[in-house]
C-alpha cells in the first residue's frame, strides 16, 4: 500500500471516528490532514455532516477549504470563542508517549494555538513517523521575529543542536511562515528530555514558537503498509 494511500485511510478513519455534526473543529496542515479536509467536504456536500465550524492553521488549509466548501472562522471569531471541540493534524514525529515534532510544512505557530485550545487532539500520521527518541532523524522546527536570527542561533547551538536556517524551494533566500517570520531547523546527535527542551527553546527571547508538542498527549492513528489502522491514546 504506498504512502498516500494510508494518508487517506488514516484520514477518513480519523474523521469517521471523531468528528461530529455541529464541532467547532481545528484543521491542521500537510499531506495527511488534506485528505482528511477533503473527506469532511464530501460529507458535507452529502449531508452527513452539518454545521461544522472550521478553523484553519494555515494558508494550505485555508485555500483546501475554500476548494472543498468548508465554512471558515478564526478562533477569535464570536461564533468559536476561542475555544474548539477538536483539532485534527499530522505530525512528523510521534514518540511511544505520543509527544510530537510538528512544523515540517511551517505551520507550528497556529498549529499548537489551535491544538492549545481544543477539548480533544488527534493526530494522524502513516508508521514512518514513529520514532522511539524525537529529533534525532527529524529536525525540530523553532519560528524566529526575523531580527533575532543570529541571537537565537547561537543559543541553540549552545544547546548542542545543529542550526539551519530553513530555504525555500522555487524561490530565492528562507522560508517566510504565515506570520512573516524565519525557521530554524535543529537537529540534535543525542536524546533529549522533549517537555524541557520546548520550554527552554520558547524562553529564548526572539522565539516565536517550536515544534516539540507535549503538553497535550493526542489521540494518534497510525496507518500501516499491511492496512492496519492502530489507535493509539
Amino acid at each position: 500500500m504506498d504512502t498516500n494511500t494510508i494518508k487517506e485511510r488514516v484520514g477518513r478513519e480519523t474523521v469517521n471516528t471523531l468528528v461530529k455534526s455541529g464541532m467547532k473543529l481545528g484543521l491542521g496542515t500537510g499531506s495527511t490532514a488534506v485528505f482528511a479536509i477533503r473527506y469532511i467536504g464530501e460529507l458535507l456536500k452529502d449531508g452527513k455532516l452539518k454545521d461544522i465550524m472550521a478553523v484553519p492553521t494555515s494558508f494550505q488549509t485555508i485555500i483546501e477549504c475554500e476548494k472543498t466548501g468548508i465554512p471558515l472562522y478564526s478562533l477569535n471569531s464570536r461564533e468559536i470563542g476561542g475555544k474548539l471541540d477538536l483539532t485534527i493534524d499530522g505530525a512528523d514525529e510521534v514518540d511511544p508517549k505520543n509527544r510530537l515534532i510538528k512544523g515540517g510544512g511551517g505551520a507550528l505557530l497556529l498549529e499548537k494555538i489551535a491544538a492549545y485550545a481544543s477539548a480533544s487532539y488527534a493526530i494522524m500520521v502513516d508508521e514512518s513517523k514513529l520514532v522511539e527518541n524525537l529529533g534525532l532523524a527529524f529536525s525540530v522546527p523553532v519560528e524566529v521575529v526575523p531580527e533575532a536570527r543570529v541571537t537565537v542561533t547561537s543559543v541553540l547551538e549552545g544547546l548542542g543542536s545543529k542550526v539551519i536556517l530553513r530555504e525555500a524551494v522555487r524561490k530565492a533566500g528562507p522560508v517566510i511562515t504565515d506570520r512573516g517570520n524565519l525557521l530554524l531547523d535543529i537537529l540534535f546527535s543525542e536524546a533529549f528530555n522533549p517537555e524541557a527542551l520546548e520550554a527552554k527553546i520558547n524562553s529564548i527571547p526572539g522565539v516565536v514558537e517550536n515544534g516539540i508538542f507535549t503538553a497535550l498527549r493526542p489521540k494518534v492513528f497510525i496507518g500501516y503498509k499491511n492496512g492496519n489502522i492502530e489507535k493509539r491514546d
